[in-house]
């Protein structure tokens, strides 16, 4: 029997903003859970989602970019990814948007490489994962210009195996960067034209979800 994720529609019975922040919010549900008519609340980050880019070029090396990050206190080696916080703006053409703004590169090809809820006991932030080939460089002069933690940003293509290695050793800790490499280094077993289309249905995320398609259950 194949396992999938189930969505659901519980009626939330109320829901208010518990903090609001300069990119998200905290949100408070309250519902009633059927399985045992009790009424349950709960506090999570209403959150955009976002997207990431596992750029991999000819000698095959992945783009890994460093990015100092407040919460952990930590320079963390990543891949290039931003948040889905444009009105209208579709996955790709956000992850096309970041591998400009991050990594001064383009990409002629796209594919899914896999896609997660980075935190979904405490989150709604859902994240597709791509995988960008046919790499060019954008000229120095059409280059985007960064700020904040962005700025000073080292940019690194590192041998994919060594990528790998250094998530198996335990060198990196960015969720993007580990499912990315993780999931790369299983497409490539299963052959790269396995992977999914760079438009393929993620009616996972809360905001592309129809509740009326059979991959919905009404409570």
């Amino acid at each position: 029997m194949t396992i999938q994720d189930r969505a659901v529609n519980f009626p939330v019975a109320s829901r208010s903003v518990v903090y609001e922040g300069r990119v998200w919010n905290i949100v408070h549900d309250t519902f009633v859970f059927p399985d045992t008519g009790e009424s349950l609340g709960r506090d999570y980050i209403d959150h955009p989602g976002a997207v990431a880019v596992v750029a991999l070029d000819e000698q095959d090396r992945v783009l890994m970019i460093e990015q100092y990050r407040q919460p952990v206190g930590m320079y963390l080696w990543e891949v290039p990814a931003g948040l889905l916080d444009i009105d209208g703006e579709d996955p790709l053409t956000a992850a096309q948007r970041e591998l400009f703004e991050e990594a001064d590169v383009r990409a002629d090809e796209w594919h899914v490489l896999v896609d997660q809820f980075n935190s979904p006991g405490s989150s709604a932030e859902a994240l597709r994962i791509f995988l960008a080939q046919g790499i060019h460089e954008i000229p120095e002069s059409e280059r985007f210009t960064r700020d904040g933690e962005e700025a000073s940003m080292e940019l690194r293509w590192v041998p994919f195996t060594e990528a790998l290695d250094a998530v198996m050793d335990g060198r990196i800790h960015n969720p993007s960067a580990v499912s990315g490499l993780m999931a790369l280094s299983v497409a490539k077993q299963r052959g790269l034209d396995s992977l999914r289309e760079p438009d393929a249905d993620w009616s996972a995320h809360p905001a592309f979800r129809d509740q009326t398609s059979p991959s919905a259950q009404d409570a």
